[in-house]
């Protein structure tokens, strides 16, 4: 079946999730989900359990956090 995610079409069984739609396209943007760096959400904007199982045409979007880890200076504030 045929979802997109952050604009990419991509093919995927049915019954497939959210983390694995990602994973799909992106192993560095999955890594992100896993450690909390980065969300999904549905078409709508509105945020999606990673073990959400998908249907024919969703649309997902990852947004990652622009946040600083604690130890890196801000230099150009």
């Amino acid at each position: 079946m045929r979802v997109f995610v952050n604009a990419v079409p991509l093919e995927v069984g049915r019954g497939t999730d959210v983390r694995a739609a990602v994973l799909a396209l992106d192993t560095e943007l999955e890594r992100k989900l896993a450690a909390g760096a980065a969300f999904v959400t549905d078409a709508r904007g509105i945020e999606i359990p990673l073990e959400s199982a998908l249907a024919e045409g969703a649309i997902l979007r990852v947004v990652v956090s622009a946040r600083r880890s604690g130890g890196e200076s801000d230099a150009d504030a």
